[in-house]
């Protein structure tokens, strides 16, 4: 069996008709130098001359390069609000996960990943399709209680009636994702093959908001912008309040009991949830983690041929480049991404809870930046080693999954050297 992927398969292909198509000399490597006119010298020479727009990144937890005075202060003050700790009189719980948005975001930095996982439950029933058991407290479990939630008789969440599946989740990195909300709703959904009407095996799709906007946050991409995902994550993981979300969480569907939560609603205010899509927006992706050593770096290169001939680009979009636009830190800005932040079926081995517009095995491509700063992998960190995040990769991926688990040991080392340098 040929257990090349489709897409390269395709490629092969029209690389042996162009072949065919040419003189025997050239196809040989015996390649007569054609007569080039001045002109045509002149423009090699220019588009030679052209450099790369370089990339937009910085040290991991740094703002982005180039801001304003005025940008760099609204960083500053987002960055104290991210790592403040919240007490009840300030908004948090009375049911709560974590008392600051850093403690699910702080490793490396402020900004990065999570080390301490959260637990979701879900029903499915095959009539009635998934539910996020929002009768019963919503599909996150709140495990902390205030002083004053205890006060009131008030007990973390228990795991609800009627749930069929349950699973831990541990929070990615929010580094870049200002880059990554400007991105053109069209750049994303000119990746979309939903039917796979080109038949390379990949069927990626949008997940859209309630407002139809192209969905690129969260695992499954359920929100599209981040003042939407950072008032969700505010109510759910801390208790408090804003605008957008006015009322408390109840636990386990009966509403919260007088006096266990003395802070008046909303608790956050619009301003400040400004503040934190300010400093999110302003956090730069973490640049390359590239070696001195010239055999070690062309490793690291032959591992990006060999991503690239696995077929693992089709979803892991390497690089995206925005437009114009008023301000100068994000004109024209390019910068990595590895993701096309579309939905793909990844097979049995990553089903987990569903949700109401996505089946249980449909993922959001992972972002791989910043892949090299982690030591668990996957949405629950259940892979240790990146190697083993791959061979559990299925559906949709599972023809680059048989590739890597073909390579040589050499090949396969070498492709392992370039995602850790991302």
């Amino acid at each position: 069996m040929d257990w090349t992927p489709r897409r390269t398969r395709k490629r092969e292909d029209e690389e042996k008709a162009r072949n065919r198509r040419r003189p025997a000399a050239r196809r040989e490597g015996f390649v007569r130098r054609p007569t080039v006119t001045l002109p045509a010298l002149a423009l090699l020479a220019l588009i030679a001359c052209q450099p790369e727009t370089p990339l937009t990144q910085a040290e991991p937890g740094e703002p982005l390069p180039g801001l304003t005075d005025a940008q760099r202060d609204a960083f500053a003050e987002g960055f104290a609000l991210f790592n403040r700790p919240f007490d009840a009189e300030t908004g948090l719980g009375p049911l709560f996960n974590q008392d600051r948005c850093s403690s699910c975001h702080d490793l490396p930095t402020s900004g990065g990943h999570g080390a301490e996982p959260v637990t979701k439950v879900t029903r499915f029933d095959p009539v009635e399709g998934c539910s996020t058991l929002a009768e019963r407290g919503g599909d996150l479990l709140q495990a902390r209680v205030t002083e004053a939630g205890r006060a009131a008789g008030l007990t973390p969440e228990d795991y609800p009636q009627g749930m069929t599946a349950i699973t831990e989740m541990r929070a990615p990195a929010v580094y870049g994702l200002g880059l990554v909300a400007r991105i053109p709703e069209a750049a994303i959904l000119v990746g979309a093959d939903p039917e796979d009407a080109d038949g390379d095996g990949i069927s990626g799709r949008p997940n859209f908001d309630g407002e139809g906007r192209v969905g690129r946050f969260g695992r499954r991409a359920q929100h599209a912008t981040l003042s939407g995902f950072i008032a969700e994550a505010l109510l759910l993981e801390m208790g408090i309040t804003s605008p957008a979300h006015p009322a408390e969480v109840s636990r386990n569907g009966i509403p919260v009991p007088p006096g266990a939560d003395p802070a008046p609603d909303p608790e956050a205010t619009a301003a400040q949830v400004q503040r934190l899509v300010d400093y999110i927006e302003l956090l730069a992706p973490p640049a390359r983690r590239l070696p001195d050593d010239s055999q070690a770096l062309a490793d690291i290169q032959e591992g990006e041929r060999i991503f690239a001939f696995a077929g693992c680009d089709a979803c892991h979009t390497p690089t995206f480049t925005l437009g114009a636009s008023d301000d100068p830190v994000f004109a024209g800005a390019r910068f990595n991404l590895y993701s096309d932040l579309l939905l793909h079926e990844m097979g049995p081995e990553l089903a987990d809870i569903c949700s109401p517009s996505t089946t249980a095995s449909e993922w959001k491509t992972a972002r791989l930046v910043g892949l090299g700063l982690r030591n668990e992998f996957l949405h629950d960190g259940r892979a240790q080693r990146i190697s083993s995040a791959i061979d559990l990769h299925g559906g949709e991926a599972a023809a680059s999954r048989d590739l890597f688990r073909r390579l040589t040991s050499t090949a396969r080392e070498q492709l392992l050297a370039f995602l850790r340098s991302l």
